[in-house]
Formats: C-alpha cells, structure tokens, sequence
C-alpha cells in the first residue's frame, strides 16, 4: 500500500539560464536553502536561485519518474515547458511563500 503525501518536481534557474531539476517533499524550505546557498554542490556553484516552474505529485515514485524525464529533455524542450506556465521566467518562490 501505497501512502499519499506531496511531492515537487522543480526547476531552479540561475540569472545567466542555467537549469536545475529537483525533487523535494518540501518546496518552500529547498527553495529557501538554493536561495541562502546552503545546498553545495551545482546549484551552489551556478547560483540557480530562482524557482521557474514545478509540478506537484502524490507519490515519490511519480516525482522520481518526472524529474529523471525533465532530466533527459534537450534544453529547447525544457524552455519550451517553463515558458508555457512561465514565460518571462518569473521567480515563482515570492508566490509560494504568500499562498
């Protein structure tokens, strides 16, 4: 038996375009840590700061699944997807934290 919580697939985008894709149980608090820097490593080193897009699942397996499809796009597709919710790739973090 499966348990329903809520899982994020995101995009975290640096001010120079470059993409990360991410899973979190979490949103607001990972956003929070790429935005004071204090997840090393890609995101750290690019400055992806900026919370273009995400998509919400049930499960963790779903999210999974998505993010390592999202990872295997080419970089036009993935432009293609954010400018379809997104299209002048504002930060959707301020949103986040009001709601």
């Amino acid at each position: 038996m499966r348990r329903e919580y809520n899982f994020y697939v995101y995009i975290i985008a640096s001010e120079t375009g470059t993409l990360y894709i991410g899973v979190t149980n979490n949103l607001v608090r990972r956003v929070n840590e790429h935005q004071n820097g204090q997840l090393k490593g890609f995101t750290s080193k690019y400055g992806c700061k900026k919370l273009i897009y995400y998509e919400t699942y049930n499960y963790v397996y779903d999210a999974f699944a998505r993010e390592k499809q999202l990872k295997k796009w080419s970089r036009s597709k993935k432009q293609t997807l954010i400018k379809a919710s997104n299209p002048h790739w504002e930060d959707l973090s301020i949103k986040l934290v009001k709601d």
